[in-house]
């Protein structure tokens, strides 16, 4: 193996504990605040390492198109990380790990009608696998227990799955590249976030040394160092290889707020965390049928 090839395993690796513990550190962080507050700070810090890493790489700062840059911007950093971070803040971090991770599934399903993609026959055994996991999370014994967590999860997923169809089509139309575009639609997606976090009558934020620690992991290596390492990754490998980060994420979620957080998940919740894991291997076990193959892609290279 190369040493270019082994460089980017390691760095996929490394990606996928990165985020795999960010859903335990955005728990602890709400703690000592309120989840407007946090989606708000974690965004901005996001947005500073992305400009800079722009800066150090020499990288032109010229704007992306600005129209369609703001809708991707309120789709993939406004709408997901204020309905990841509420989830979060009511709910479990595994669950919820595991739920928003459902985003390929809400793509192939968007994919039809706005990209013209037809589901395969094992996309279908898929999205059913994936569909009958969904329903054993969301409906335990005490279905009130944690449902608005579980539906904002849900919600994030689905704004995921929208910013990536959105982004498919616009780099269709403009000759963009990733980073520049992460970047400026994280500026213009934080901006929100930010007049929120102020506007919410339940702002709060209390400087205990857990809650700094948490929100510079999230803001940093959390957000904007995993960007640059998944564009590495992508560079190096396969995006079907890489894919196998958003495969273990979750599961490195759920493990990690086992040990740390003691949120031991319920028979039904484990039951559904494993069909949703049965669903993702088939969809991205090499040389098997994909939902599609354009919308395997575009999940692939944006997350």
């Amino acid at each position: 193996m190369k040493r270019a090839t082994r460089t980017a395993y390691a760095a996929l690796l490394a990606l996928t504990l990165v985020w795999g513990y960010n859903w335990v550190a955005i728990k602890i962080a709400t703690h000592d605040a309120d989840a407007f507050s946090i989606s708000a700070i974690r965004s901005v810090l996001a947005v500073v390492s992305l400009f800079a890493a722009l800066v150090l790489m020499r990288r032109s700062l010229r704007p992306t198109p600005l129209v369609p840059t703001i809708v991707l911007g309120l789709l993939q950093t406004t709408g997901f990380t204020l309905f990841q971070t509420l989830a979060v803040a009511t709910g479990g971090a595994g669950k919820t790990a595991i739920l928003a991770y459902t985003m390929p599934f809400w793509l192939a399903i968007l994919a039809w009608p706005f990209l013209h993609e037809l589901l395969t026959r094992t996309g279908w055994v898929v999205l059913a696998l994936a569909a009958l996991g969904l329903a054993l999370v969301l409906t335990p014994l005490d279905l009130a227990a944690g449902l608005t967590s579980k539906l904002l999860a849900v919600a994030a997923a689905m704004s995921w799955a929208a910013s990536a169809v959105y982004a498919k089509k616009l780099r269709a139309r403009h000759d963009v590249e990733l980073l520049p575009l992460t970047a400026w639609q994280m500026l213009f997606g934080s901006i929100p976030l930010v007049i929120a976090a102020l506007l919410v009558p339940q702002h709060h934020v209390d400087l205990t040394p857990s809650f700094l620690a948490s929100i510079v992991y999230i803001g940093l290596p959390g957000t904007g160092l995993a960007w640059l390492l998944w564009l590495f990754i992508l560079h190096r490998l396969p995006a079907s290889t890489a894919g196998f980060a958003s495969l273990l994420t979750p599961v490195i979620g759920v493990l990690a707020a086992w040990l740390q957080l003691g949120e031991r998940p319920g028979a039904f919740e484990l039951a559904g965390m494993a069909c949703i894991v049965a669903a993702l291997v088939l969809n991205t076990w090499p040389g098997r049928a994909r939902i599609t193959a354009t919308s395997a892609d575009v999940a692939t290279k944006l997350r």
